[in-house]
């Protein structure tokens, strides 16, 4: 697939990606997996796309368990590592480059998973935030079979408005009217210290809520969802993520 230009989000996780399996958030695989099991509801043997599959983590645990698994990434770096490792387990994943905003299923999925930021939220600096995120949910939507299960992680918008201050506001960091944060930023990573471009979008569950249905995907749940430490319970105000889970109507 031909991309015109890659984006900052793409230019940091292919640096990033060799080093990806270092953060702590990274070590609850197979409990995440259970954990998906259990919400998915599939079919033995079937088919789940992961949106934003990153080096595979959940894609490749998934293989393992028997299910056929697509992973769609932006990034060649990320994809690369995922290749890596579907290789070390000895399974079969289908690896796709590709923008979640613009991806097109070629055949119908059991389930959908879009886990720890690897696509929705992530904004390239020239994207509109409402107009790529809702895109992604309808490639998604478009990508489920009638009665399909969707579990989404995102970014917990209450969390970010009780970190932030009104200097934030006023050095244009965060607009409360659009809830988008976007600056430069230095960041401790496992690599070592690196400023990254940041731009992304915080939705509230309202929102969420509203989004997914204008998708075509009807909401279960709502919960606190951040990574390492998912669990069936209303969400803190103070913690990173939040999990949607859905079906297709």
């Amino acid at each position: 697939m031909k991309h015109e230009s890659r984006n900052q989000w793409e230019v940091f996780f292919d640096a990033h990606a060799p080093h990806y399996l270092e953060n702590g958030f990274t070590k609850n695989t197979i409990a995440e997996a259970d954990f998906l099991m259990q919400e998915l509801e599939l079919p033995v043997g079937g088919a789940i796309l992961d949106v934003g599959c990153g080096t595979g983590r959940h894609s490749v645990e998934l293989a393992k368990r028997g299910f056929k698994v697509t992973g769609v990434d932006l990034s060649a770096g990320m994809l690369a590592e995922a290749r890596k490792a579907s290789a070390e387990a000895s399974v079969d994943v289908e690896w796709i480059r590709c923008d979640a905003a613009r991806f097109n299923a070629s055949k119908a999925y059991d389930a959908v998973i879009c886990l720890c930021e690897g696509a929705f939220g992530l904004v390239g600096r020239d994207e509109d935030p409402e107009a790529h995120d809702n895109a992604i949910l309808r490639n998604i939507a478009a990508a489920l079979r009638p009665g399909g299960r969707f579990v989404l992680t995102t970014l917990n918008a209450y969390a970010k408005l009780r970190s932030l201050s009104q200097a934030d506001v006023a050095s244009g960091r965060f607009d409360p009217l659009t809830m988008l944060e976007q600056h430069t930023e230095e960041l401790d990573l496992p690599e070592g210290k690196r400023r990254v471009e940041i731009k992304e979008r915080r939705y509230f569950p309202f929102e969420l809520k509203g989004m997914f249905e204008r998708a075509g995907l009807d909401v279960a749940h709502i919960w606190g969802g951040t990574a390492g430490h998912w669990k069936r319970e209303a969400i803190r105000l103070d913690e990173i993520e939040v999990m949607v889970v859905a079906a297709k109507r």
